[in-house]
C-alpha cells in the first residue's frame, strides 16, 4: 500500500488508517510509546531485527502522520525523545479491539494446533 493511500480523500476511511500504520514496525512502535516517551536506542533494543536505518524512517513517517512527537534536548550529546500525540494515542486506543481480536485469534489458532498434536 502506498503513503499516498493514507491522503487520499476517495480512500475507505480503514485502508486510509492502515496506510498510516503499514509495515512491519508501526504497531509495535505506537505499542511501546503507550507507555511514555522513549529514546531511539531504547526501542531498538526492545525490537531485536529493527534496523536504525528503518527505525528511523519509520519514526518519521509517524511524525509526519501525527503519531508522534520528536523532542530534542540540547544537551551534549543530544538527546533525542519519541512519545505518543494525542493524535496517536486516539489511534492506539482505536486499535486496542483490533489487539483484542488478534489476541483471541491467536490463543484459538494454539487450541486448534494443540488438537492436532495431540490427535
Amino acid at each position: 500500500m502506498t503513503r499516498s493511500r493514507a491522503q487520499d480523500p476517495d480512500v475507505c476511511g480503514v485502508t486510509a488508517a492502515i496506510a498510516v500504520i503499514d509495515g512491519k514496525w508501526k504497531t509495535t512502535l505506537l505499542w511501546l510509546l503507550e507507555s511514555g516517551p522513549h529514546r531511539p536506542g531504547e526501542l531498538r533494543r526492545r525490537l531485536p531485527g529493527l534496523s536504525e536505518k528503518v527505525l528511523t524512517q519509520a519514526l518519521r513517517e509517524m511524525e509526519t502522520d501525527g503519531l508522534v512527537h520528536r523532542e530534542v534536548h540540547d544537551t551534549l550529546p543530544l538527546k533525542t525523545f519519541y512519545s505518543l500525540t494525542a493524535f496517536g494515542r486516539e489511534l492506539s486506543e482505536a486499535l486496542a479491539p483490533v489487539s483484542d481480536w488478534g489476541h483471541r485469534r491467536l490463543q484459538k489458532l494454539q487450541k486448534f494446533t494443540d488438537a492436532q498434536s495431540a490427535s
